[in-house]
């Protein structure tokens, strides 16, 4: 059986960078956020890696990756990505600040993946990440998958694995480093991964150039997709405050450090 496997992902300012939270006359963003180099949001990175090791596995399958953001920082970041697996690249022009409205992005996603030529929903796996380094509402993968009519969704998702009569075996986390077993019947369905198991690829210049026939006319035609905080006011952004008490005591029992480590809990 083949696929088609969508992955939603977004962009992230480098996380070496340091990020300061202003207020601009558009609403809370980032001090220079523009002039940030950005990447694809790691988790999402494990979601496109997951779906190039499926495709690979399963003849006539195919992977797009829809992806919302300013479409110079597009460019920048899909010419590293374009080396570590083939991919359809649909790109949406728009703001990639993690606070925009979580319904909005997903309404641009949603509407970005009816309009892929030759969709079938029957042999669609809908992927991002359970989280994200921007936009951790935890929310918009979920509200992408209820505007295309997807019910069964998954989250937290660390391993898949395609059973003999096409169901799909599922590994989600749960509490207590454990992980329930969910098995679906058949596609369609949502899959929000966790870490997954498969290592970053390496870079393949082969790969990347494929890729970048068709990553540079869909920047081109890259449709405008304003998205904003929607309803949402914020009042202040700030960074967290940083508190750091220091006591050097020498010769302290491990039965007095483990007693004041407790109480400075506590007294938290």
């Amino acid at each position: 059986m083949s696929y088609q496997i969508i992955v939603c992902g977004s962009l992230v300012p480098d996380p070496l960078q340091t990020l300061e939270p202003v207020t601009g006359p558009q609403g809370p963003a980032l001090k220079n956020e523009m002039m940030l180099p950005s990447w694809l949001d790691p988790w999402a990175g494990h979601a496109l890696y997951e779906a190039a090791r499926l495709a690979g596995q399963h003849a006539g399958s195919k992977v797009w990756l829809v992806s919302l953001g300013p479409k110079a920082k597009l460019q920048q970041v899909m010419m590293t990505v374009a080396q570590k697996v083939p991919f359809e690249l649909v790109a949406l022009d728009g703001s990639a600040g993690g606070f925009t409205d979580a319904s909005e992005t997903a309404a641009a996603l949603a509407e970005a993946i009816l309009a892929i030529p030759g969709l079938d929903l029957t042999k669609l796996l809908l992927f991002g990440g359970w989280e994200s380094a921007s936009r951790g509402a935890g929310a918009t993968l979920q509200i992408v998958g209820e505007r295309l009519g997807i019910t069964d969704q998954f989250q937290g998702v660390d391993s898949l694995t395609l059973e003999a009569d096409g169901s799909l075996r599922i590994l989600e986390r749960v509490e207590g480093g454990k992980h329930q077993v969910s098995v679906c019947s058949a596609p369609p369905a949502v899959l929000g991964w966790a870490t997954g198991s498969l290592p970053e690829p390496r870079n393949n210049p082969q790969v990347g150039m494929a890729n970048m026939r068709g990553i540079m006319p869909a920047l081109q035609k890259a449709k405008p997709s304003p998205v904003s905080t929607g309803d949402i006011t914020f009042t202040s952004v700030t960074l967290p405050t940083q508190t750091r008490t220091t006591q050097v005591i020498k010769d302290a029992s491990p039965e007095q450090i483990a007693a004041d480590i407790v109480a400075w809990i506590k007294g938290g």
